[in-house]
């Protein structure tokens, strides 16, 4: 029998009289618009809720989640969310936040067979591919399946510059930081993975900008 779902209905109550009670009229106020500063792109693991992780109320965190926190310039999801993020809702940071011990990147790194997920975790494999050698020089597993989490963070970053709805907002001069974070499940903490991105424009600039322990993330 499947479990009941009704918990969750009485979690929700106990949440918003809660919320309520703090700040009276939160609710009604947040109904009107939404006018959040971050936009929070990570994975769809369930051990990485975004908004708790960094301690933010609804509304002040705008969410795309997704297997292994992937932007593809063919995938119209993130595509719509990032133009609706920087386009409508103006948000001044970018976040794509990675975290240890991902599953879709554990999969990646075997060569695991996963259906539709397979061919999402493409982009992933082939990275997998390009630093086979490096990975491949650590002692364990785990090490490799970290390493390579990083390495997919930093170029989906790569990426993410390069799109054009990214360039056009620093063409333009709008204000818009991308950052490149990744968390980890054993302690709790979220780290840095690499400077601050705004305005880069060309491949010079980027080349200078993507590094990660002394290795170019292109």
């Amino acid at each position: 029998m499947a479990e009941d779902v009704s918990p969750l209905l009485a979690n929700n109550r106990r949440w918003a009289e809660k919320m309520e009670a703090e700040r009276p009229g939160f609710f009604s106020t947040l109904a009107l618009q939404q006018s959040p500063q971050y936009l929070w792109i990570g994975c769809a693991d369930s051990r990485v809720p975004a908004n708790e992780i960094v301690g933010l109320a609804p509304g002040e965190l705008f969410v795309h989640r997704n297997i292994a926190n992937l932007i593809g310039t063919g995938d119209l999801n993130s595509l719509a969310v990032l133009q609706f993020a920087v386009e409508r809702l103006q948000v001044r940071h970018i976040i794509i936040c990675g975290h240890y011990g991902c599953s879709g990147v554990r999969a990646a790194l075997r060569d695991e067979r996963l259906g539709v997920a397979e061919h999402w975790l493409r982009p992933v494999r082939d990275l997998c591919e390009e630093h086979r050698s490096e990975l491949m020089a650590l002692d364990n597993e785990r090490a490799q399946v970290d390493r390579l989490c990083e390495l997919n963070v930093m170029r989906q970053t790569w990426s993410l510059c390069r799109i054009s709805i990214i360039q056009d907002a620093w063409q333009r001069g709008q204000e818009l930081d991308i950052h490149s974070w990744i968390y980890g499940l054993d302690n709790g903490l979220v780290r840095s993975l690499g400077p601050v991105v705004s305005g880069v424009k060309s491949r010079d600039e980027f080349s200078a900008v993507f590094r990660l322990r002394g290795k170019a993330i292109q």
